[in-house]
């Protein structure tokens, strides 16, 4: 288009004037600097052109890049609100469970030092009731512990004739002997049970139910009655030949049989709190 002017106004001069060849010759050579001038002008222009698309496909790119940037950045922001948060819960979490893991060492400790005390006590009542008894044979009476208990076991021969529910002379003295032990420790519970062998009886009682029974509630009357034992705190069963200490046929294991005892159970009630 440039061109196309330019050669006009040039016609247009040469045309309107009377120009000697000289000059129409520079005007020739003006002509085609012009030309070549407004090539390298378009030229200039198109690559002016192609650079500017160049940077406008750069400039999108760059864009786009930063848009993905943009986007993983909030992202990663958004799980760093969530790590965040999901560590604050962790940390919560955590707290209550030392807390707890606190509370139960704490019961765990007071249980431990319940049953070391009422260890201490029932070694103390063990030693004391020894002594009391320290005059009987070991095959007339026993003293051991079990399960936390402490069992005074007294053969039948130191309490009762055979057969009956009458309890002898040294029977009462061995018990009188024990009650002085039970009224010092008040905080201990009785229990009196009475065990045969297995051979049927005859007589008054109708079988070795009843009279383990019976002798039981004997036991358990002279602590009561003679010796002022507290009645809330005793308890009479009878096991008749269904809880032997040894084989009932021999008449060894018969003897060890026949017995009745007296078992201690210390005060549990704190203990059984902490453990509800």
């Amino acid at each position: 288009m440039y061109r196309v002017i330019l050669f006009l106004l040039l016609l247009t001069a040469i045309t309107s004037s009377c120009v000697s060849k000289k000059k129409f010759t520079e005007a020739n050579i003006r002509i085609s600097q012009l030309t070549r001038s407004l090539g390298e002008t378009e030229e200039e222009l198109d690559r002016t052109k192609s650079d500017l698309e160049q940077t406008k496909k750069q400039l999108a790119q760059t864009q786009n890049e930063l848009a993905r940037e943009k986007e993983l950045n909030n992202n990663l922001n958004n799980r760093l609100a969530q790590a965040l948060s999901t560590s604050s819960s962790v940390q919560q979490q955590l707290s209550e469970k030392e807390r707890r893991l606190l509370e139960q060492q704490e019961r765990l400790d007071m249980l431990q030092n319940l049953l070391d005390e009422q260890r201490a006590v029932m070694n103390r009542l063990k030693e004391t009731v020894d002594r009391a008894l320290i005059q009987y044979r070991s095959d007339e009476l026993q003293v051991y512990e079990q399960d936390g208990k402490l069992y005074v076991s007294l053969q039948d021969k130191l309490l009762f004739p055979s057969g009956s529910a009458t309890v002898n002379r040294d029977g009462r003295e061995a018990l009188g002997k024990l009650a002085e032990v039970l009224n010092v420790n008040a905080d201990i519970q009785i229990m009196v049970e009475g065990h045969t062998d297995n051979v049927p009886i005859s007589g008054r009682f109708e079988d070795n139910w009843a009279l383990s029974t019976a002798r039981a509630t004997a036991i358990v009357r002279i602590l009561t009655q003679n010796y002022k034992v507290e009645p809330e705190r005793v308890t009479a069963s009878g096991r008749s030949y269904y809880d032997p200490k040894d084989s009932n046929d021999t008449a060894e294991g018969r003897a060890k049989n026949r017995r009745t005892e007296i078992i201690l159970t210390p005060n549990l009630d704190e203990l059984f709190k902490l453990l509800r």
